[in-house]
């Protein structure tokens, strides 16, 4: 969730510079306009929610690869369950007002704090990685809804394509939908939930 929050502020700062925006969307649209136009988009402006949930998957299996293979998983879970252990016992030392248990306990507190800030800043290891994929792809398609959009505008084409929410109904891809545009609603949905079920299935946890 986190990864995708960083992801999606990067790509809009990229975004509202016209040159990085223009250099990356015309540079993705070499790999994914043809995509967009063997998926039909072009033809049905409706199956664009199937070209948002397949980037998704791309991005998230990507992703999720990228951290099952970099970050020790292993050690941070046994970090994680010394941490709690380690919690139990202090509390419990609090709540008998054992002051010479609790400074003993204040020494190893550090030294735990320590390492668990060590194993939470290598969880961010693979983002480097994440962001080289995942920032173009969110780029392009800002690029290519907003050129949409535009063309919508001018009269240029007659249907501006839709998703349809529940309790919202069908609204326009570009339209707020819970404060977001709608399609970018749509990809955090696919994202997340995809990246769940991946992260299950390599037995990993999650940024």
């Amino acid at each position: 969730m986190t990864s995708f929050f960083i992801v999606m502020l990067i790509a809009m700062g990229a975004y509202s510079i016209p040159p990085v925006r223009d250099a990356i969307g015309y540079g993705a649209n070499f790999i994914f306009g043809p995509m967009a136009t063997v998926i039909g988009v072009t033809e049905n402006p409706n199956l664009w929610v199937i070209l948002i949930l397949i980037l998704a998957s791309i991005t998230g299996c990507y992703s999720s690869l990228l951290q099952k293979y970099t970050i020790d998983y292993e050690k941070m879970q046994a970090v994680q369950a010394k941490m709690k252990e380690f919690q139990k016992i202090y509390r419990e030392a609090q709540l008998a007002g054992d002051e010479k248990k609790l400074k003993k306990l204040n020494d190893k507190r550090a030294r735990m704090m320590e390492e668990q800030m060590q194993m939470s800043q290598e969880q961010f290891k693979p983002m480097k990685w994440i962001l080289l994929v995942t920032v173009p792809i969110f780029i392009w398609m800002l690029w290519t809804i907003s050129n949409v959009q535009a063309s919508f505008d001018a009269g240029i084409i007659t249907e501006m394509p839709t998703i349809v929410f529940p309790y919202l109904g069908e609204i326009g891809i570009n339209d707020v939908a819970f404060f977001l545009p709608a399609w970018i609603l749509w990809y955090m949905i696919c994202s997340i939930c995809l990246s769940q079920v991946i992260r299950k299935a390599l037995n990993i946890g999650g940024l």
